[in-house]
């Protein structure tokens, strides 16, 4: 029932005229957010990367939150930890969990080059952080005397990878962990390249039991960046699943280049939706499902992106909702029925249960989710003809049941009808051209 942002983009505190405040930009939107139903924030890398201008994701000093003078600045692009730890107590005031993301593969900016004995070659390995934690060399990184058997992923972009099998360097991504979830008072952590090392350290930093700071022990919730097919995203989580006892998502790349076919291949056949090959198909509870993030520049979705929201947020997974469309593209559209507001209410309020394909053409798709107790169900329509509404008769659960349209958008914004249910559940249920409806039975 939760949806989640991702509240960043590539360079947002640049963009947005906000370096170094980043942190503080955030605690001023977390109100709207949370009165928008949003109940978990993905928040950029907190560590001190290599330049003032890093969006975190090639660490020097994991320990620096952006309080020590190096690597050109005080500050990280996003703030200190003053200011982090503010947010997240704004967060935690407004009932959103804090998501952190976790580089543990890769490090940049070495303070000196060095000769690994092992092979005879020269690396930047040597790193003296102003922290004064995890100081490390050569022997921490690939190949070390620990391991020296490189890995899928080993010369991602060029930076030297850590050596997990190192006593040191286990340690010091215990305490990374550690200080996310027992200081700083994150909620959950999303890992960066999981391809780049074992799935046995993501299974053990899930399965280290924490503890808050008022003493309760917590398990915190985790998520990993496979990029990858379904069928080896699948395999990755059957191998965290070997090391852990709790529950590990994966993003569902698989969904969102399909989604990204929906919104701008003219022509898409809208029966690839029901192949099964993805995530939340074969695996919903294990799904972060999202239609763009920060990694997708020069493949982003160019056209009818309520496309891709209408499905996340009314389909099976876990949804994330990324910054850069809700604010900067203005399709939250709040107190209308035409944006991702009113599909993070449809989400929270209509969208429980048990997900069935009621009707699967190249031009049209059918969705209806069954309904909880606390959810009522819907049924979720999507139209990819350009030129005209369409829709058809479909078989559902609910007889001599009313529905109305509670979200809605296309290249048409007329309002939609009510619909009404046979005695055998048959209605008629049509959307905008290119575009989609969602109908919530009504209450008598």
């Amino acid at each position: 029932m939760a949806v989640m942002m991702q509240a960043f983009y590539w360079d947002a505190p640049v963009k947005e005229n906000k370096r170094g405040a980043w942190w503080n930009f955030l605690a001023e939107k977390v109100p709207q957010l949370a009165a928008s139903g949003i109940n978990s924030m993905w928040l950029p890398p907190f560590s001190k990367a290599t330049n003032p201008a890093s969006n975190g994701y090639d660490p020097y000093d994991y320990f620096d939150l952006g309080d020590f003078d190096q690597k050109g600045s005080v500050k990280t692009l996003y703030g200190n930890r003053a200011e982090l730890e503010t947010l997240i107590q704004v967060m935690r005031k407004h009932k959103i969990g804090a998501i952190a993301d976790m580089v543990i593969n890769h490090c940049s900016g070495a303070d000196e080059e060095e000769t690994n004995p092992l092979d005879g070659k020269k690396r930047w390995t040597k790193f003296t952080p102003k922290s004064g934690k995890f100081p490390r060399d050569w022997n921490c990184f690939h190949p070390s005397r620990y391991e020296r058997v490189m890995i899928e992923g080993e010369k991602f972009a060029g930076f030297p990878h850590l050596c997990h099998r190192n006593p040191r360097v286990y340690e010091a991504m215990f305490e990374y962990a550690r200080l996310a979830i027992e200081e700083l008072d994150f909620d959950g952590l999303r890992f960066d390249f999981v391809k780049g090392f074992g799935a046995w350290m993501i299974g053990l930093l899930a399965k280290y039991q924490y503890q808050k700071k008022d003493g309760r022990e917590f398990a915190p919730f985790v998520v990993g960046e496979y990029w990858s097919g379904p069928q080896a995203i699948d395999g990755w989580l059957d191998e965290v699943r070997a090391v852990t006892d709790d529950q590990i998502a994966a993003f569902d790349f698989p969904l969102r280049y399909k989604l990204k076919d929906v919104c701008d291949t003219p022509n898409y056949d809208l029966r690839r939706l029901t192949d099964g090959q993805s995530v939340s198909a074969g695996r919903p509870f294990n799904a972060v499902t999202f239609t763009e993030n920060h990694d997708m520049g020069g493949n982003e979705v160019v056209n009818d992106k309520m496309l891709g929201y209408s499905f996340i947020l009314t389909g099976d997974g876990y949804p994330c909702v990324f910054w850069w469309d809700y604010f900067n593209c203005e399709l939250a559209r709040p107190r209308t029925p035409n944006g991702i507001d009113a599909l993070i209410d449809v989400h929270h309020r209509y969208a429980g249960g048990e997900s069935t394909i009621l009707h699967a053409d190249p031009d049209l798709y059918i969705m209806q989710r069954h309904g909880t107790e606390a959810q009522s169900g819907l049924v979720h329509v999507l139209n990819n003809l350009g030129n005209q509404w369409s829709g058809t008769s479909v078989q559902t659960k609910w007889t001599k049941q009313k529905f109305k349209p509670v979200a809605w958008d296309g290249h048409d914004a007329a309002h939609p009808d009510e619909r009404t249910t046979d005695d055998k559940g048959n209605a008629e249920f049509p959307a905008p051209p290119r575009g989609y409806c969602v109908y919530a039975p009504i209450s008598e």
